[in-house]
């Protein structure tokens, strides 16, 4: 059994990490595609940026529904084939220049779309295939591979998009997913039939997720504070994208070196994720975690209003980064782990895909904002409101309950392997 347990856990780690590569080069690809090839205004950049995000305001909680009554295996399975048409069609429609920016987007509201079902099916199949008490250890996995894979991915995606154009170079992705498919459906996993969960009133269901979401003393805060941070993330990095490919006009290469040097960091920082869980705890992490995002973005918003020269400028952007990764690859095993071990089984999918759907809608307000406040005002100030944004999300998690969050608040057992 748990040798089993173990394989399965391996093949959803190496689906996770494959289909992570592409998405890391996909990060490069589509900014240089958006901002230099079909050449879009700064707020046609945020509306793009935010196509990716608007499925998850209207099928997030849908989609914890259905994924909590169907197998979440089959789930990503079909998510993983879907997703890898819809990027498919990207190169196919450039190829016949028949591609713009209101058919990109509409292709990013369809991927997006599977990508809301994707993400409540994996992280609720998670903890069907390790047991809850190592639940941070597989997360940590999971995002150190995440983060090397966003080392090597955007480096490889600015050669790539170099060599063969932003176009083409997405089809990496795209097999990448068809890639995660085929892992994904060969995983042996114990998942209970359908029937097993009971059918009842979908808005009674959906309700379920919700209030848990909402009244849990700390998983509440920590949602709230969650949902701010995405909108200044999404905001950040749709300004850096006009910052960096027009106004410094970087190559797509080096815009790829700024998302690897991000990753680097993000491998360095989930490697000392159970070390700061064991000094601190999951909520004091998360915490600290949360203070550090403005004090990266900071020093970016002074350098783009005082005009420093380019280089200087560009330095800038990679120190920000690199912060920004060590503080997120320390963080996301903890939020995420210490959400799926609050979480019981049977209302884990609704609760993932209640977050990520709150996630993502302020993530799409957040890219709109940006592309519309660099529009309106500028580069820098748009740099200034993300500083602030970032800092009301530290301030709401200091000041909860979050402060004596821990793993060990386990909601129940479970099976799966123990990572023995």
């Amino acid at each position: 059994m748990v040798a089993s347990a173990r394989d399965a856990f391996r093949r959803l780690w190496a689906a996770s990490a494959i289909s992570s590569f592409g998405t890391a080069l996909t990060a490069v690809a589509l900014p240089v595609l958006v901002v230099q090839v079909l050449e879009a205004s700064p707020v046609q950049v945020g509306i793009v940026a935010a196509a990716q995000f608007v499925p998850y305001a209207v099928l997030g909680l849908i989609a914890g529904v259905y994924v909590d009554r169907w197998r979440r295996k089959r789930v990503l399975v079909w998510a993983s084939a879907g997703r890898a048409v819809a990027l498919c069609l990207i190169p196919l429609l450039w190829i016949i220049d028949a591609l713009d920016i209101s058919v990109l987007v509409v292709l990013l509201l369809m991927f997006g779309s599977l990508q809301v079902f994707a993400f409540a099916a994996s992280q609720s199949l998670l903890p069907r295939v390790v047991t809850r008490d190592r639940l941070l250890v597989a997360n940590t996995r999971i995002d150190q591979t995440d983060a090397a894979a966003q080392t090597a991915g955007p480096a490889l995606g600015g050669g790539l998009v170099g060599l063969l154009g932003a176009p083409l170079a997405i089809l990496v992705d795209a097999v990448s997913y068809l890639v995660e498919a085929v892992l994904i459906s060969t995983l042996r996993v114990d998942e209970p039939p359908p029937g097993e969960r009971g059918r009842r009133n979908f808005v009674h269901e959906a309700r379920e997720g919700l209030a848990w979401t909402c009244r849990h003393r700390t998983l509440a805060p920590l949602s709230v504070s969650t949902h701010v941070w995405f909108v200044a993330n999404a905001a950040a990095f749709t300004v850096l994208a006009l910052f960096a490919l027009r106004e410094l006009d970087v190559t797509p290469f080096v815009y790829g070196l700024l998302f690897a040097a991000a990753g680097i960091a993000m491998l360095a920082g989930a490697s000392a994720a159970p070390w700061s869980g064991r000094l601190l705890g999951a909520g004091r992490t998360i915490i600290a975690a949360r203070i550090a995002y403005p004090l990266a973005w900071a020093p970016v918003a002074v350098i783009a209003a005082t005009g420093v020269g380019d280089s200087i400028a560009i330095v800038g952007l990679f120190v920000a980064m690199t912060l920004q990764g060590i503080v997120a690859g320390i963080e996301n095993p903890h939020e995420m782990g210490y959400r799926q071990a609050v979480t019981p089984d049977g209302i884990l999918g609704r609760v993932s895909a209640t977050i990520r759907s709150a996630n993502r809608s302020m993530a799409a307000l957040g890219a709109l904002l940006g592309g519309i406040t660099v529009a309106a005002v500028g580069v820098a100030p748009a740099f200034v409101g993300v500083v602030v944004v970032f800092a009301i999300a530290a301030l709401i998690a200091g000041f909860s309950p979050l402060r004596s969050a821990n793993h060990d608040d386990s909601a129940e057992p479970s099976e799966g392997w123990n990572g023995t």
